[in-house]
């Protein structure tokens, strides 16, 4: 896809949605995902649940949360998803932002688009690391993970299509911003188009069914600059 193809991708989206831990920032950059998710598989095993051995050696705290879903137990699923939100509201105050992740957002609202942030991340970290970049007035909804419902957290539609109902926008009028395979998944099954920010090595082989795919985030302000020439 050159930059023309994906100027006229992003002319078409008058909402852009966008990932949080990627696009936006690195949330858990000095407050590490592993020693996350270790402490709720701790809060796991106090609760009496057998760990299986694949949780046992997940660094991915969204995994291990997600896991809770098969219990069966909606107060353990609940008891993890707070102490998962206390861990990243901490996570947030030292995340380090994404090059060019501010200027995304800033730019996207000066040619009158809207922004809003649909994550597996709690809406509670979201805000706190907008509030203290001086972005919140830039985005709006924040859609994070379904309180205690962590299997309605992206793959599943759910958390887009809430953010373009609460927008009262047209799916086709939405593009989302992702660094995952899940991210594309999900925007797909909401009728969004997806583009796959491929910020780590061997992402962008994985992004085959994304509509586009960037190498960074400068990528999508060029878009707009080519848009409004």
């Amino acid at each position: 896809m050159t930059a023309a193809d994906l100027a006229a991708l992003v002319e078409r989206a008058r909402v852009i949605l966008l990932d949080f831990d990627g696009p936006v920032c690195s949330i858990f950059a000095q407050h590490p995902a592993s020693a996350v998710a270790h402490q709720l598989r701790k809060l796991l095993v106090d609760q009496a649940v057998t760990l299986p051995t694949e949780i046992l050696n997940e660094p991915d705290p969204l995994a291990v949360l997600r896991f809770t879903a098969t219990l069966g137990r909606p107060a353990v699923v609940r008891l993890v998803d707070e102490a998962m939100t206390r861990e990243e509201v901490t996570a947030a105050r030292t995340a380090e932002p994404t090059p060019y992740g501010r200027e995304v957002i800033v730019a996207a609202q000066q040619t009158g688009r809207q922004v809003a942030v649909v994550s597996n991340n709690s809406a509670n970290s979201v805000h706190a690391y907008l509030n203290a970049r001086r972005l919140t007035a830039y985005v709006h909804p924040v859609i994070g993970r379904p309180e205690a419902a962590p299997e309605r957290m992206k793959p599943d539609p759910f958390p887009v299509l809430a953010a373009v109902r609460e927008l009262g926008a047209e799916p086709q009028d939405c593009v989302l911003v992702g660094d995952s395979v899940s991210d594309i998944e999900a925007a797909h099954a909401a009728g969004v188009a997806a583009i796959g920010y491929a910020n780590k090595p061997g992402k962008r082989e994985r992004f085959g069914a994304a509509d586009a795919v960037i190498d960074s985030m400068a990528d999508l302000v060029t878009a707009f600059s080519v848009k409004e020439l």
